[in-house]
């Protein structure tokens, strides 16, 4: 075997970017992944300024929401509600049933728990007590519930 010399980083050297090339390399070969596509929504205000946001990306019939903001001044006014039930109408036109997120117990697990998701998988060892909950539902092509698989 040749020498191997592995080196550490507290940084992110340039040589990061082959990681990255590389793995969408050999993930691209392996699965359709040029099929996934992005999918957003937006909450603006009267003059168009905007209150909060959706992000994700959908494949098949699985929709990841990956980010969900929404502008400090407009919390807790019904606005992450509606932009995440956007979303999921949206997700449902393209013809997605399962959807699935990530958040921390400091975010809002609650609101998503009050919108039909379920905890599947809870990563409690962060420090200061923080969790980590991989979250899932399942919608019908009309809207409604499904039960979770």
């Amino acid at each position: 075997m040749a020498l191997l010399v592995i080196s550490a980083h507290d940084s992110h050297p340039p040589e990061a970017t082959l990681v990255d090339s590389g793995l969408d390399e050999a993930n691209n070969a392996a699965a359709p992944l040029h099929e996934v596509r992005p999918l957003s929504c937006f909450a603006r205000d009267a003059v168009g300024q905007v209150m909060g946001g959706a992000v994700g990306r959908r494949w098949g019939p699985c929709c990841e929401l990956q980010q969900l903001w929404v502008a400090a001044s407009h919390r807790r006014q019904g606005v992450g509600r509606q932009l995440i039930e956007a979303f999921e109408a949206h997700a449902l036109s393209h013809g997605c049933s399962s959807f699935y997120l990530e958040t921390f117990s400091f975010q809002a697990p609650a609101l998503y728990e009050s919108l039909g998701y379920r905890v599947a998988y809870e990563h409690a060892v962060y420090p200061h007590g923080i969790v980590k909950y991989i979250m899932v539902k399942r919608l019908g092509t009309g809207g409604a519930n499904a039960a979770p698989s």
